[in-house]
């Protein structure tokens, strides 16, 4: 459904715009009294059309009677399309060049002001292309109508002239006048619009991109909350289960080191959110490294192997969804897979992709399937780099982690929604 722009959302896009003052005082009240400028302006061609007919030559008695009350309704009703001049600019100018003609008519020949007037007001409230064509054919019309009485002797030849070419001076200066600020009108307008677009777009821009960040935040988070939690927590049951007091002491000492680590990565990542001038890191310093999950979620006792094939240089931004993607998978399968007895990683490196496989077996029929969030940060950091991510069962009791990542710009492929039981 189209909205409706509101006189107060014009007047706060004018104030983001920061537009100056229409200068000069009559020219900021003819714009806000539109109506008295047509009323005056209208009367004052009127006067200034009727006022010759005061020095005209007389007629004999019936013709000039007639001319009498013809002549002033025809002057009157000529001008009075002025009041309409910016809802229908083409009247006056079509009214503006029959009056001259009914002068040619009604045997004195002249032209009125409505010509400049009127060519004024259709070049700026028309168009230009509007006003050179009435112009033209008003003119054509004129001469064609002066050269038939010229050839029937209705006119003289003086008298003839004289009305075309007042007709082609006065219409020619009031065209070319109103082209031109015409216009200059339309630029301007032009340009206030494109900057009324320009400003929408930029607090678009922002929105989305506060929005991206804050999805981003969310994933940055979610990874490092869950995956430390996770193993803070398995370290803290082992050591309050286990009554050697080394082995305690020694699950205690990794799950302060594995708190320290994850509040060294909140920090980094909080840091976006201070209001700070100077340059604050928008990920973490360094990409979660795979051996080190594992090693960790060993340390905390979970059976967890690591299996990596090849060689290759991976880009920062791989490095950092492959160590992501490694890093959910494994707390997933420490979170959500009470009878786990092998939790398999495998990551393959080769020219074009890297291919990591997390595998693990022990997931009840209750945790499959259940919705959240950690693996949908996955699919949009495999989509980010261009890759491919599946998550899904596997077999009885089993889940299965899959993603290809590209070294190399791809075209993005649509990844499919998994099934996210974190």
């Amino acid at each position: 459904m189209r909205r409706t722009r509101s006189r107060s959302d014009s007047i706060r896009e004018d104030e983001e715009l920061r537009l100056p003052r229409p200068p000069g005082v009559f020219r900021r009240f003819w714009a806000r009294h539109p109506v008295v400028a047509d009323v005056l302006l209208t009367a004052l061609c009127v006067l200034l059309t009727l006022t010759p007919a005061a020095r005209l030559d007389a007629l004999p008695e019936p013709w000039a009677v007639v001319r009498a009350i013809v002549w002033p309704l025809a002057v009157l009703a000529a001008c009075a399309t002025l009041l309409w001049r910016r809802r229908l600019p083409l009247l006056p100018a079509v009214a503006a060049y029959a009056l001259d003609v009914f002068f040619l008519l009604a045997g004195s020949p002249g032209s009125s002001p409505l010509l400049l007037i009127a060519g004024f007001s259709l070049a700026v409230h028309g168009s230009s292309r509007a006003a050179w064509a009435a112009f033209g054919w008003g003119v054509a019309a004129v001469s064609a109508v002066a050269g038939a009485l010229l050839l029937t002797g209705g006119v003289t030849l003086q008298s003839g002239l004289n009305t075309v070419l007042s007709t082609v001076v006065l219409g020619l200066i009031g065209t070319l006048i109103g082209v031109n600020v015409g216009n200059r009108q339309r630029y301007i307008d032009a340009v206030i619009d494109r900057s009324r677009q320009l400003l929408v777009e930029r607090n678009q821009q922002a929105q989305l991109a506060a929005a991206a960040e804050r999805a981003r935040i969310a994933r940055e988070m979610h990874d490092i909350v869950s995956h430390s939690l996770t193993v803070i927590v398995a370290l803290s049951e082992g050591a309050a289960a286990t009554p050697d007091h080394t082995q305690a002491r020694a699950a205690a000492s990794t799950a302060a080191e594995t708190a320290r680590s994850a509040l060294t990565e909140m920090r980094s990542m909080l840091g976006v959110l201070r209001d700070d001038d100077s340059p604050l890191p928008l990920a973490p310093v360094e990409p979660a490294q795979p051996r080190e999950t594992v090693e960790a979620a060993q340390r905390a006792g979970y059976p967890v192997t690591l299996t990596v094939t090849g060689t290759a240089d991976v880009p920062p931004s791989v490095a950092h969804a492959l160590g992501r993607i490694v890093q959910e998978g494994v707390t997933n399968a420490m979170r959500h897979a009470p009878a786990v007895s092998m939790i398999g990683v495998s990551i393959g490196y080769s020219d074009d992709e890297v291919r990591v496989e997390v595998v693990n077996d022990g997931v009840s029929g209750t945790d499959v399937g259940a919705g959240g969030f950690g693996l949908r940060g996955l699919t949009e950091r495999a989509a980010h780099v261009h890759g491919r991510l599946h998550s899904g069962p596997d077999g009885p009791g089993r889940w299965r982690l899959h993603a290809r990542l590209p070294l190399s710009p791809v075209v993005p492929a649509t990844t499919p929604t998994p099934e996210d039981p974190s």
